[in-house]
C-alpha cells in the first residue's frame, strides 16, 4: 500500500514538472530593441542593456553590429549612434544571430557561457556543461 501511494506523488510530481518545462520557454530573452531615427542617424537608445544581458563586452557587441550593417557606430552614453537608417528588426535578427555564434553553448545550447583568451585564440566555456569550443572572429 505504501508504495502505490509513493508511485501516485511520484507520477503527480512528474506531471508538474513537465508542466513547468512546457510553460517555461526561454529563460534567456533580449529586450525589444529602442530605436529612434534623428536625420540620417540611428539611435539605439537601449543598447546598454544588451551587453550586460550577453555578458559580453559592450565594445565587441557594438563592433559587430557595424561591421555587420557595414556602416559607422558609436557610443553615445548608453546609446549607440549608428550612420543611417535602420529598422528595429534588423537589430533584433543581428542579435539572433551573435548570440547563436557567440554565446550559446553548441553543445547543450545553454546562453551560461563566458569567453576565455588562451594565447590569441577565444573560446566559449560553458558553464552549464563544461564544454569548450574555439570561436571565430574579434566580436568576443
Amino acid at each position: 500500500m505504501v508504495k502505490s501511494e509513493y508511485e501516485k506523488l511520484l507520477k503527480k510530481i512528474q506531471d508538474k514538472v513537465s508542466e513547468n518545462k512546457k510553460n517555461s520557454g526561454s529563460r534567456f530573452e533580449l529586450p525589444q530593441v529602442d530605436i529612434m531615427w534623428q536625420g540620417n542617424r540611428t539611435l539605439f537608445r537601449n543598447f546598454s542593456e544588451f551587453p550586460k544581458i550577453l555578458r559580453r563586452d559592450a565594445d565587441k557587441v557594438l563592433q559587430y553590429l557595424s561591421k555587420e550593417f557595414a556602416t559607422p557606430a558609436q557610443m553615445a552614453g548608453d546609446k549607440a549612434v549608428f550612420v543611417g537608417k535602420k529598422e528595429p528588426h534588423d537589430f533584433t535578427s543581428l542579435f539572433a544571430r551573435y548570440v547563436k555564434e557567440y554565446v550559446e553553448c553548441p553543445t547543450c545550447k545553454s546562453p551560461d557561457t563566458r569567453v576565455e583568451r588562451s594565447n590569441r585564440l577565444a573560446f566559449l566555456i560553458c558553464e552549464a556543461c563544461g564544454a569548450k569550443s574555439s570561436l571565430k572572429g574579434n566580436y568576443v
